[in-house]
């Protein structure tokens, strides 16, 4: 049965989501991120298998929760596909999911020491960052999110946070829109150099639930600000190419 395509507005801004996380050095060839299907209950937008910042809107592909692929769309998928469909289908508030390796990141997830926010700028982190263990799940595997089963395990992980770090491998976020996710994506990255740096210092006194939740608030509203410039820097592009 045919599906409603997604409006031009959103396969746009899912392109620039992902040449805005190449460009903030948040991921490389490597990372992915997703948005829930405007129209289409049970489906997500999310590029085929193409490095983030060389998505096109032809690249752009609606797939289901399972990982199946909806649209007409020749090139193959990539392998963590099945990250977004699970979390989608466990969090139904979340709209939208990044997945990268940003290395500052990678040492909080190896020593299962867990993001908190060290400032206002992320907030949204409040109490901590979930923790995902792949060997619980599948055993010795090649650390890669390659079907359902893994995938709702790490949803599972994931569980109310709105980050979840991935042992000897990196990292996901997810937010309540496509905006919102690559803003916390970010911010989870300079957020890991700060706490990192901190931690040789001293005693790190981090934000408390009612300060970190008053922040991300905050923040919330100033989002399009940061998100307009990050486009701005990307300078005339052509989304076709």
């Amino acid at each position: 049965m045919p599906i409603q395509p997604p409006s031009s507005d959103l396969v746009d801004r899912v392109v620039y989501a992902s040449r805005i996380l190449y460009d903030q050095n948040i991921v490389d060839g490597l990372g992915h991120v997703s948005v829930r299907h405007d129209s289409e209950p049970g489906a997500f937008l999310l590029s085929c298998n193409r490095a983030p910042g060389m998505v096109r809107r032809q690249d752009i592909t609606v797939y289901d929760y399972d990982g199946t692929t909806l649209s007409e769309q020749k090139e193959r998928p990539y392998l963590e596909r099945f990250i977004h469909g699970e979390i989608y289908r466990a969090r139904p508030d979340v709209m939208a999911v990044v997945h990268s390796h940003s290395q500052s990141v990678i040492p909080f997830a190896i020593t299962k020491n867990a993001l908190k926010p060290v400032f206002h700028m992320s907030g949204f982190l409040s109490e901590g960052s979930a923790h995902f263990e792949i060997r619980e799940a599948g055993g010795n595997t090649d650390m890669l999110i390659s079907s359902s089963y893994l995938g709702a395990a790490l949803a599972k992980s994931l569980g109310n946070h709105s980050c979840v770090l991935m042992r000897g491998h990196g990292s996901t976020v997810v937010g309540t829109s496509l905006e919102q996710a690559v803003y916390r994506a970010i911010y989870a990255e300079v957020n890991a150099k700060l706490q990192l740096a901190a931690s040789s210092l001293g005693e790190i006194t981090f934000l408390n639930k009612e300060e970190a939740q008053l922040s991300s608030d905050m923040n919330d509203g100033q989002i399009p600000r940061s998100w307009n410039l990050w486009v701005k820097r990307l300078g005339e592009i052509d989304l076709d190419k």
